[in-house]
């Protein structure tokens, strides 16, 4: 069976932050997000040529997709591409969850087909893989990937895919300068090999790469990621200080030259927009050229940070 390939974008628009908590403005992370600002987000990334935009059922339980739909209806369906997820820990009991999540997904975005449709965590992959096919099949689904799945896992899902002649045709998993886990345990090797697109979510941690916070200026109280990541600034100071001189010279902040080695590396960075000048640090991060020299002392720093930014949800790859 032939299909079309799946188009990549430089960088994709991460959206986990808009699924708030159900109250105006009370972003995820403690951002604090309004209808005018998220317009103004959505504009300027499309016009910086970013169309590609990543959400999911359980980011705000279908608050983040349904903010996102009602933002892109001023554009053509043509003119930006839509990837979610179906998440196995929250599928109904129903005949078919998989098409079932499908069906709330499209009804919250505002749209009859996703462009790149992922397996969420892996749970079970001989279970919940077969279920992508028929809606491969039906066209709802343009294209599907895997998340958080390891690399027989990987290997599985693209052998179930394979038998009615379709294939895993992106892979996502959690990777920084902080978690490189999925390089240790060659599914970069592997999605390289096999011409499967790799895309790297919280390549900035949460913020605790982007060169704003320090023990003397922690991330906000009472916010998940200030749980995770404060005690933790001690250890980043002399990485997030190289990352700001390195940026320095080219231009660019330390969250720039973060995404950039992730870029560097071979992934296709999935990056968290709360900001309209989130845009501009994409612009630059995806036109930037790290040296050998800067990605290899990077790489030092981190491994010396010895810091574990594993999420809950992850498992050991």
């Amino acid at each position: 069976m032939t299909i079309e390939a799946l188009k990549v974008p430089a960088a994709v628009l991460g959206t986990w932050a808009w699924g708030d908590s159900g109250e105006i403005g009370n972003g995820y992370f403690g951002s604090r997000l309004t209808p005018a600002n998220l317009e103004e987000i959505t504009d300027k990334a499309h016009a910086a040529g970013f169309t590609m935009w990543d959400t999911a059922v359980v980011y705000g339980m279908g608050r983040s997709e349904k903010v996102l739909g009602e933002l892109l209806k001023r554009y053509n369906r043509q003119d930006y591409q839509l990837s979610t997820k179906f998440t196995p820990q929250v599928a109904a009991t129903s005949d078919d969850p998989v098409a079932d999540m499908l069906e709330h997904s499209l009804t919250r975005l505002g749209t009859d087909y996703i462009d790149l449709y992922w397996i969420h965590n892996p749970a079970d992959v001989a279970r919940w893989t077969p279920r992508l096919i028929p809606l491969l099949e039906s066209g709802k689904v343009k294209h599907v990937g895997v998340s958080n799945h390891n690399l027989n896992e990987i290997r599985l899902a693209n052998q179930i895919l394979g038998s009615a002649g379709f294939r895993v045709e992106a892979v996502q998993n959690h990777f920084s300068l902080l978690h490189r886990s999925s390089e240790n345990a060659g599914i970069l090797d592997y999605c390289r090999s096999a011409g499967i697109p790799f895309f790297a979510y919280m390549v900035l941690e949460q913020g605790a790469l982007s060169g704003k916070y320090s023990p003397e200026n922690p991330m906000p109280a009472g916010s998940s990621r200030a749980e995770t990541y404060n005690s933790m600034l001690p250890q980043l100071e002399a990485l997030t200080q190289h990352l700001s001189s390195i940026g320095k010279s080219h231009g660019a902040s330390a969250a720039d030259v973060a995404t950039a080695w992730a870029i560097a590396k071979g992934a296709t960075p999935m990056v968290g927009v709360t900001k309209p000048d989130h845009i501009d640090g994409l612009v630059r991060a995806t036109s930037m050229k790290l040296s050998t020299d800067e990605i290899a002392s990077l790489e030092t720093l981190a491994s010396a940070a010895n810091a574990n930014t594993r999420g809950w949800w992850e498992q050991e790859m």
